[in-house]
């Protein structure tokens, strides 16, 4: 799994432990530091020792790059923040194939169901039940209750 950051700041935190090697510190010491696993620091130094500073360069990531460039993901999450609704759907709920549908229509771009997932994980979405809730329901009536009938009702603790 990659870690977190940018390339930039991966090979800065790698610049930063072969420094610190560089000043006798022990690879655990270094580690702990940098908030990193003592094997990275002993990999980073043993790739440092045999390719030098080509070894800490910043790589870049694996996979088929995003078809929706930079200010498209940043519009996509304007227009789901609007909620669905202003989208023209029928209720607020986001499902997959609706954020594969506007991709569609606002970007011209397709995305398979199943892909949508990993893309709104990127822009920092999660998965989120929506909370069942009766249509009929009255808040008012509710609170009264819990104000007046549940305290006359509950069990006390016994003193």
């Amino acid at each position: 799994m990659r870690p977190r950051g940018s390339g930039q700041q991966l090979e800065e935190r790698r610049r930063r432990a072969v420094a610190l090697l560089a000043k006798g510190l022990q690879p655990v010491e270094v580690a702990q530091q940098l908030g990193v696993d003592r094997r990275s620091v002993r990999r980073w130094k043993a790739a440092y020792r045999k390719r030098g500073e080509a070894a800490l360069r910043a790589c870049p990531a694996p996979g088929r790059p995003c078809r929706l460039d930079a200010k498209a993901q940043k519009r996509l999450v304007r227009l789901l923040l609007k909620g669905a609704r202003a989208a023209g759907f029928a209720t607020e709920l986001w499902t997959c194939p609706r954020v594969a549908r506007l991709i569609e229509t606002q970007f011209g771009v397709h995305y398979h169901v199943d892909h949508v997932g990993r893309l709104l994980h990127g822009l920092g979405f999660s998965p989120q039940k929506p909370q069942r809730r009766a249509l009929e329901r009255d808040e008012a009536a509710i609170a009264h209750w819990i104000k007046h009938d549940w305290p006359r009702i509950k069990k006390k603790p016994r003193g």
